[in-house]
């Protein structure tokens, strides 16, 4: 008889990203390749965290919306090779649009819980100003002939004016105060050297020679509510979604370090939060921003938790239509402070599939900020109608609970 390996608990070690850039041939990264910031990220992880023998990592997870060009060739292992990891360790690439560093994650962190995996890397990019969304893609005619999806599904800005209609409490007014408050959120955070930390350099190249990438590109400071209101609504003719109060379209990469307990403890590896559990629901299409609500509605019924038991929360602004939809349903205000505490993605940009782990990244740093906070949640809506949200544990509580360690394989 076969006996499987038990359940164990999957901690989140470490995460970096590089600093996220504008899309476009202006954009800090127009003449660099994908691949090369996921390589950066992943050498960092390497050099902040020495008592990790690049040997020991069983897998590589690296996701991206558009798996083309420099962003193609199973990523996940040719980022590996290229970062210095022994020729064992295997990769793979993954995609679920928006959430793909997330479902890295949930994916990998599925293996270490079933004791198939002891460390794994896993993490994301998007290089937009290479490959904007949907470069490529061939949709089935039958998606809008058969009516099995509304043709506003297929542009993201529309599915945001849709929940507009869905939530009329969710004015405009309030989508461009929540987005200035993201800003302001965001330079604060900067200023107390808190992003900075979470960055690794990149070296840039252009017409102009060589340069380095230290901080994120999108970042608007001082941006008021005058300024939003002035923005045009390109999605629909007096509409309320703007390029204010979104996510822009950026570059970037995101990687982290996932391992069991038993293992983060036998290698000294620090531990940033404990996974609780995951869920990834389907919505319709044409709202796809409502996704976290039934998503992180599935978990917490799941895990027996509720929301008030949630002390920080790290949302993705891709719109703030969707992140207020999510506030609103759960009876959070607007400027509740468990939220988003560094800002978020209307500030310092989304690159797509890299925007999880740059979530699960800051929830860590703010558990060792916030003892007295016992759990907290990222979750993101997902093109083509999905929500994902995770829910971690901070170790730093004095409620938290770690297991007796075990031998590793």
């Amino acid at each position: 008889m076969v006996v499987s390996a038990n359940s164990r608990n999957v901690v989140f070690v470490d995460g970096i990203r590089t600093p996220f850039g504008k899309a476009g041939p202006k954009g800090i990264y127009a003449e660099t390749r994908a691949d090369d910031l996921v390589v950066k990220a992943i050498r960092e992880l390497l050099r902040r965290n020495p008592q990790l023998d690049p040997a020991r990592v069983d897998e590589v997870a690296i996701a991206a919306t558009t798996q083309t060009g420099d962003q193609g060739l199973t990523i996940g292992r040719t980022s590996a090779i290229l970062a210095g990891l022994p020729e064992t360790v295997p990769g793979f690439a993954i995609d679920r649009m928006c959430a793909g560093a997330m479902t890295a994650v949930t994916t990998t962190a599925s293996g270490i819980g079933f004791g198939q995996y002891d460390v794994v890397i896993a993490g994301g990019v998007e290089h937009m100003g290479r490959h904007p969304m949907g470069e490529g893609a061939d949709p089935n005619p039958r998606f809008l002939a058969d009516r099995l999806v509304d043709p506003s599904a297929l542009v993201m800005g529309n599915t945001a004016e849709n929940l507009h209609d869905r939530f009329p409490s969710i004015t405009k007014e309030r989508t461009d105060a929540y987005a200035v408050a993201s800003q302001n959120k965001y330079e604060a955070a900067k200023k107390a050297g808190y992003i900075a930390d979470t960055l690794v350099p990149v070296a840039t190249r252009s017409a102009s020679g060589w340069g380095l990438a230290t901080e994120d590109e999108p970042p608007r400071p001082g941006t008021t509510l005058e300024d939003l209101a002035r923005l045009k609504t390109p999605f629909r003719p007096a509409g309320r979604i703007t390029a204010g109060n979104a996510a822009g379209l950026n570059d970037g990469a995101t990687a982290a370090i996932l391992a069991g307990e038993d293992t983060a403890t036998e290698m000294g590896l620090p531990i940033g939060m404990r996974m609780v559990g995951f869920a990834f629901q389907g919505v319709d299409p044409a709202v796809m921003g409502i996704g976290p609500v039934p998503a992180t509605e599935k978990l917490l019924a799941r895990t027996g938790l509720k929301i008030e038991d949630i002390g920080l929360f790290e949302i993705n602004e891709a719109f703030a239509v969707q992140v207020l939809a999510f506030l609103e349903h759960f009876g959070i205000a607007d400027d509740d402070p468990r939220v988003n505490q560094w800002g978020g993605a209307i500030a310092c940009g989304h690159p797509l599939a890299s925007s999880g782990v740059r979530l699960m990244t800051q929830l860590s740093r703010q558990f060792a900020q916030n003892p007295g906070v016992r759990y907290g949640l990222t979750t993101m809506c997902i093109g083509l109608g999905m929500g994902g949200t995770v829910i971690w544990e901070n170790p730093n509580h004095k409620d938290s609970q770690p297991t007796k360690p075990e031998p590793s394989k």
